[in-house]
Formats: C-alpha cells, sequence, structure tokens
C-alpha cells in the first residue's frame, strides 16, 4: 500500500512517500520569506503548499491515483483520544475554522482535498489535543481550572508501538513512561496502551530549550502585573524565551554540555538542573503507574545527547530499564498510523 504523507511547518511542508512500512522518499519543500509574506495567514497558504506538494509529486513522477490514503499532520483540535482519524467535514470545519493558528492545521486539509479528488481516505494521526487522562488528572488545585491534555502524542504512541514490536508485546497491555525530549518536553504514563497524564509542555514540568515548564505561581502573577508585558508578549517568553535560552542565550544542549564539561560552573549547574527536573517528573509519572513500570522510554532530538541520557539514567533507572529512541521520525509515525488501519489492525476514528 503507497501512503502520501504531508507534515506542514512554519516555514517548509515536509513530503514522504511510502510503500507499506519503506520509506521511498522525503523531502522538506522550504518556502523562503518573500513567498509567504504575500500571505496573511496559514490559511492562505493553502494552495500554494498543495501545488508545491503536487509539483514535488510529478518531479518524482508519482501520480495521485498510485496511493491508497493521504495523512497529514494533525493540527490544534479539540480533545480527542489518540488514534487514526478520517478527515470528516467536522475535522475539516474545526482547522479551518481553529482559534490557534497553526502550520500544522494545514496538514489534514491538504491532505483532504488531494485525497478527494482520486476518491481515497485522507486521515490524520495523533494531534497535540490527544485526551485520555483520568478525571483525577484534571484537577488543578483551583476550582476555575481544568488540566490540559497537550503534548507531542505523535513521537510518544509511535515510540511505544515501536517498543511494543520489539518486544513482542501488545500495545493495549502496556504500562511505560514515555519522555519526549525536545524544544518542548512531554512525559507521559501510558497504562495499558492509554496516556492517562503528561505535564502540558507549554505550562508545566520541567524547563526545557525554551520553554519554562513550572514556575511558581505568584511571581508569575508579579509579572503579570509589573506593567512590562502585554499577554501575548509573557505567553512568548514563557514558551519561546525560557528555558535554557533564558539562562544560556541558546536553545543548543549541545553547547551547554560543551561549556560544562570545559569547567563552566554556570552551565554545569543549569545541565544537571534541567536533567533533575526532568528525572522528578519522570519519578512522579511512575507515582501514577503505581510503581508498574515496565521500561522508561527517553526520545526526542535532545535524547542525542550521551551525557543527559547518562545523567537521567542515574536517577530514574532503578525504577525501570530506561530505553532509548532519539529523535523523532513525524513521517514514519503517521504512515504507520494509517497503515494500521488500512491494513485492519486499528479501526478508523470518528471525529464528532
Amino acid at each position: 500500500m503507497k501512503i502520501l504523507v504531508i507534515n506542514p511547518g512554519s516555514t517548509s511542508t515536509k513530503v514522504s512517500v511510502f510503500n507499506d512500512e519503506e520509506p521511498i522518499f522525503t523531502e522538506s519543500i522550504h518556502h523562503s520569506v518573500d513567498e509567504l509574506s504575500r500571505f496573511h495567514s496559514f490559511l492562505e497558504q493553502k494552495d500554494f503548499r498543495k501545488r508545491k506538494v503536487e509539483e514535488l509529486l510529478k518531479k518524482h513522477n508519482v501520480s495521485l491515483n498510485d496511493f491508497s490514503a493521504v495523512v497529514g499532520r494533525g493540527g490544534i483540535l479539540k480533545p480527542v483520544e489518540a488514534g487514526t482519524y478520517r478527515v470528516n467535514e467536522k475535522l475539516l470545519n474545526d482547522l479551518i475554522h481553529s482559534k490557534v493558528e497553526h502550520a500544522s492545521n494545514l496538514g489534514g486539509i491538504i491532505a483532504y482535498e488531494m485525497a478527494h479528488k482520486v476518491n481515497i481516505p485522507a486521515y490524520i494521526a495523533d494531534p497535540v489535543s490527544v485526551d485520555e487522562f483520568t478525571e483525577i488528572a484534571r484537577v488543578s488545585g483551583l476550582k476555575e481550572i481544568k488540566r490540559l491534555s497537550l503534548l507531542h502524542a505523535l513521537n510518544i504512541r509511535a515510540n511505544a508501538y515501536r517498543y511494543a514490536k520489539e518486544n513482542k508485546k501488545e500495545f493495549k497491555d502496556l504500562n511505560i513512561i514515555v519522555a519526549h525530549l525536545g524544544g518542548g518536553i512531554s512525559i507521559a504514563p501510558i497504562r495499558k496502551g492509554k496516556i492517562i497524564d503528561v505535564n502540558n509542555a507549554n505550562e508545566g514540568g520541567p524547563f526545557s530549550p525554551e520553554r519554562a515548564g513550572s514556575l511558581p505561581a505568584i511571581n508569575i502573577v508579579d509579572m503579570s502585573y509589573s506593567g512590562k508585558y502585554e499577554r501575548k508578549e509573557l505567553v512568548y517568553l514563557l514558551t519561546k524565551k525560557a528555558g535554557l535560552v533564558s539562562y544560556i542565550g541558546s536553545n543548543n544542549v549541545k553547547e551547554l554540555i560543551e561549556k560544562a564539561k570545559s569547567g563552566d560552573n554556570y552551565a554545569k549547574l543549569i545541565f544537571d538542573a534541567m536533567c533533575y527536573q526532568i528525572a522528578k517528573e519522570i519519578g512522579a509519572m511512575a507515582t501514577v503507574l503505581k510503581g508498574n513500570v515496565e521500561a522508561i522510554i527517553l526520545t526526542g532530538g535532545i535524547s542525542f545527547n550521551k551525557e543527559l541520557v547518562e545523567k537521567l539514567k542515574e536517577r530514574v533507572e532503578w525504577i525501570a530499564p530506561v530505553i532509548v529512541y532519539p529523535g523523532e521520525e513525524e513521517m514514519k509515525a503517521l504512515a504507520m498510523a494509517a497503515l494500521r488501519v488500512l491494513k485492519g489492525k486499528e479501526s478508523e476514528k470518528k471525529y464528532v
């Protein structure tokens, strides 16, 4: 079965063609500032980006008629169960009218329009709004606020499936913790195949290369009323200019480690603190599973750093064996999600 995968980013559109589990090619179509400057929103870029995808397929002598399905990156949607969703009118409408402007919203829209031309299914899989929380996990500590499930669901579930396959287990039987370590950090306990809790990568948990993580609440109130920040500026500070960017002026973990190894005590403190906070969150999620943890999986770009992995193992390997799947394979994850549905190994979900 041949699958077309479309993953729009802020300044690029990544495209893959898979033949079953084997990638035929993957290419990133880069969009220049000049090209994008004539559009006022990501939604307005839809036809432009779709045409670029069609031109790429033509260059590789691939016809839409060759495909069994098209799958796009899931956008900002209402809370949904994990899984692979066929793009229907309700899902399409929510992507188009999403309150949050994000390039990934174009994934399902472009997939739908291209699939519709040749009467094949269009899918999205495991968007960031995947929500399988237990009710107890939603309680925040303030009645007016509920904890939300927002996470790197695609990469977390893809690596959970990989672990299950490598260890000849059923996904639905897994009791594991998966830590996605990237520009944002999501640490999720999976119980019987369900993601039952997670730190919201934008609002809680450990600080990351760019995000603040959990902060003292009263200090945030003071900053909000200081007169120094508009709301938009403060959100940008906490999600783009915090974490390592705040401490060392860079989001590069490798650079931080090199500074620490060269004798920079401040860099060593910040590196140790990041590892400390990641490990602490993994430990917290172990309590969610009541200690019944068969493995801890480290994934995402930061987990390429051996020094970080070793620091984390020192603190958490007593809980369960630590498995490292560095990087993130979003294109393959999307293709495999569609393939599981096409081959009847998993039922497609209906977005309602």
